[in-house]
């Protein structure tokens, strides 16, 4: 199983739209199940100081875990641009997920990452903070990583991309990930 992740619950955000479309090109792609996980359907109270333990973890965030974490073989991850780096949801969300389950959840699995930014290097740097810490988590990450740059010129009205050359480069980076 493959699951793509959209790496922000920032609402009306481009991540999802674009997520949504290697999703789409996943399902065109394989017969492999694809599952498409929106960080936005996190609940807001699994952030507490019991998060840290695994019987007090959210009970919502522990379905998510076994539902799209734990079965997958890969994660396909499209990460915005925050701050410079990747957003702090997603690594709370990691950090989460380590506590209860860390193996099964990571250790061994493989994962590609996508950034997506407004400016023209693709969150590059957010995605090499992402790399370290899937490695530390024990996934392996796949070397090439897909910066989508410029994504508000490049980005119909309902956030989807329409620009032929990247989406040339999504589907190889999905045909590279699938031989991953």
């Amino acid at each position: 199983m493959i699951t793509v992740i959209s790496g922000t619950n920032r609402r009306n955000s481009r991540t999802f739209p674009i997520a949504k479309q290697f999703y789409d090109l996943f399902r065109k792609s394989t017969v492999e199940h694809i599952e498409l996980l929106n960080l936005e359907d996190l609940p807001l109270d699994f952030i507490h100081a019991g998060m840290y333990n695994p019987d007090g973890q959210n009970k919502v965030l522990r379905k998510l875990q076994d539902k799209f974490m734990i079965p997958a073989d890969k994660f396909f991850i499209v990460s915005p641009e925050y701050n410079g780096s990747f957003p702090g949801i997603l690594k709370l969300f990691i950090d989460a997920c380590s506590i209860r389950e860390y193996k099964p959840t990571f250790n061994g699995k493989k994962a590609a990452l996508a950034g997506v930014a407004t400016g023209r290097a693709g969150n590059i740097r957010g995605i090499d903070h992402l790399r370290g810490t899937l490695s530390h988590v024990g996934t392996i990450v796949m070397p090439d990583i897909l910066p989508l740059s410029l994504v508000d010129k490049i980005c119909d009205e309902d956030g989807f991309i329409t620009e032929k050359a990247t989406l040339k480069s999504m589907r190889k980076t999905v045909d590279a990930f699938l031989s991953f």
